[in-house]
């Protein structure tokens, strides 16, 4: 079973692949890019959408940042300092919820 996984992985990955390496042969014309003030950016297509992918993910990484740190920072803080407090083992009726 775990071979069947490794080689069902293996052929996506490689469809993947032909497909990405057809639209990179399909799409070799010049395209152009029109930027503010006239600036003007010529190039194949296909290099054109994988700028703007990697652009994208790019902007996504760095807009993630803060939040990584700030799960990072409290994750050290807790395990720095674990809390003290075992625990209890009583239960009153008022921890069940209503309508149950």
């Amino acid at each position: 079973m775990k071979n069947l996984m490794w080689l069902l992985r293996w052929i996506l990955k490689a469809a993947i692949f032909f497909t990405l390496f057809a639209f990179a042969l399909n799409n070799q014309e010049d395209a152009v890019v029109h930027f503010f003030f006239g600036t003007v950016w010529q190039a194949p297509l296909v290099l054109i959408v994988l700028s703007a992918f990697v652009l994208g993910v790019a902007v996504g990484v760095l807009g993630m940042v803060p939040r990584w740190w700030r799960h990072r920072r409290l994750a050290l803080k807790a395990h720095a300092s674990p809390v003290n407090s075992a625990p209890t083992a009583t239960s009153s009726s008022n921890d069940t919820p209503h309508g149950i």
